[in-house]
């Protein structure tokens, strides 16, 4: 069946469960749903409650890599279960500010009564501040408003595509900052003293880092526009007003809805993203309702970029 198929039928899951404590999948199909040309696709077949035979696990990361974004619907996972899933696609972050889900300090917690999160609501790829940005992200919706509330994601390698040559030429050699504070300011993130100490130390650990522009996926060798709204300040080596018209035409870019896809969320969705590629923008438009949502975050590798080789990278 073609990759344009409205349905993609992956394979006949039939091997052995893997050793170990707890259930197995045993599933026949998984199947894949395309929401668009350029990002996302609906994944059946598979409960993420239990735990994923070695196939299983490596036809999702296939799709992860040909889709960016999968979205499961009907999964009833606990943040343990959550936290085990994510852990399949390599060891897990924890956030220097968001609060964690008790006992499982891998899932942050995102709840719109315990924190101000304006910061998610732009287009922004997670934690580029971080030398080693994340892998990629399991989100699961514990609590939604009765409407609204739903994210996008855009495909950064999509956006990269559509420049044009001398644009993409222009860019392959530049490198930007990306900051901390950018998103999490003192004045929103300091209101109590332990707020405070804890802002104070992250800024201590993480200063502003330097990140290609154009940076090259590790595994698909597919390049994708590295900036985002959220976290880059500044295009090293121009001068401000370059810099800012850059920045600016850059993310009205990947902002473009042809390279987005956008998900209405309901009880017992779950969303598995590749950050390398991708940004999301989380819709804040159901206030005075509460929204709580589970995130685990996959640890990454450095960024590198066209003008660095396989080898430098390390």
């Amino acid at each position: 069946m073609s990759l344009s198929s409205h349905h993609l039928d992956i394979s006949r899951i039939s091997s052995p469960v893997l050793q170990g404590e707890g259930p197995h999948i045993e599933i026949e199909r998984v199947h894949a749903t395309p929401l668009s040309p350029a990002i996302g696709a609906i994944v059946s077949g598979v409960n993420l409650a239990q735990s994923l035979t070695a196939e299983t696990e490596s036809r999702l990361r296939e799709l992860l890599l040909r889709h960016q974004v999968l979205f499961f619907r009907n999964q009833s996972i606990t943040p343990r279960q959550q936290r085990d899933f994510a852990q399949r696609f390599g060891p897990l972050h924890q956030h220097p500010i968001y609060p964690t889900v008790a006992d499982v300090p891998e899932i942050i917690v995102l709840d719109t009564e315990q924190n101000d999160l304006k910061d998610n609501a732009l287009w922004h790829t997670d934690v580029t501040f971080s030398q080693t940005p994340p892998l990629g992200a399991v989100l699961a919706a514990r609590h939604l408003p009765p409407s609204g509330g739903d994210t996008l994601w855009a495909s950064a390698t999509a956006a990269y595509d559509a420049l044009s040559d001398g644009m993409k030429l222009r860019l392959e050699h530049l490198t930007a900052l990306h900051d901390f504070t950018h998103s999490f300011p003192l004045s929103r993130f300091g209101r109590t003293e332990a707020e405070k100490q804890k802002w104070l130390r992250t800024r201590e650990q993480q200063p502003p880092v330097e990140h290609p522009v154009i940076r090259i996926h590790p595994e698909t060798n597919k390049r994708a526009i590295f900036v985002n709204e959220g976290f880059t300040t500044e295009v090293c080596g121009l001068e401000i007003e370059e810099s800012a018209a850059l920045l600016r035409f850059l993310f009205q870019h990947l902002s473009k809805p042809e390279f987005s896809v956008r998900w209405t969320w309901r009880e017992g969705d779950v969303a598995f993203w590749d950050n390398r590629a991708t940004q999301h923008y989380a819709v804040d438009d159901y206030r005075p309702h509460r929204r709580i949502m589970h995130r685990a975050t996959i640890l990454g590798d450095r960024p590198f970029g066209p003008a660095i080789t396989q080898q430098q990278k390390h």
